[in-house]
């Protein structure tokens, strides 16, 4: 017998805030903890810092919240093939503006129900308005390996056109889309 799954979450059951001194964010549960540690310890001291800003994502019904996605300036050294492709294109800079995915995470209750798909499009919809403020050519982020293909950021970040941008061995591998990519 096939297991049925939660039915996916729409934006409009979902509230978003940044954070700030008065949310309760410790009993964020997630089964990556070290996303669960910068939550609590750093979210908001970065944000005070300017050095991120972190939204929040509440469920509408309970308020209770279900995600958050922390994101920060960022910029990509243009080296090698992908320095090749700009430099054809007129675009002959050593590096390029970039708005980064610092942290991405969702509560381990609600997992597969859409919400990281919402949160990697309210991104995209954040870089697209910066973008008509200031030069933003790229959203980038360092996407985890993981043994558990359920669990594997990488996959996640190619589904919505994000590249590898180097590839690495050991650690986090970092990932990019171009916002104007024909």
């Amino acid at each position: 017998m096939e297991e049925q799954r939660p039915p996916l979450i729409k934006l409009e059951e979902l509230h978003i805030e940044i954070i700030n001194p008065f949310h309760s964010v410790a009993y964020f549960k997630s089964y990556e903890q070290e996303l669960v540690d910068f939550l609590i310890e750093d979210a908001f001291d970065n944000q005070k810092k300017q050095i991120s800003i972190t939204y929040l994502w509440f469920l509408k019904s309970n308020k209770e919240l279900i995600a958050y996605v922390t994101v920060l300036a960022d910029a990509i050294s243009l080296q090698g093939e992908i320095k090749e492709y700009f430099k054809q294109k007129g675009i002959p800079y050593k590096s390029l503006p970039a708005l980064k995915i610092g942290r991405l995470c969702v509560s381990d209750r609600y997992l597969g129900r859409g919400i990281g798909t919402l949160m990697i499009e309210f991104v995209l919809v954040l870089a697209q308005k910066i973008s008509k403020e200031i030069g933003l050519r790229f959203i980038t982020t360092d996407a985890k390996r993981n043994a558990n293909p359920t669990r594997d950021s990488i996959h996640f970040y190619k589904k919505f056109g994000f590249e590898v941008l180097k590839q690495r061995e050991k650690g986090t591998i970092p990932l990019y889309k171009d916002l104007i990519k024909e």
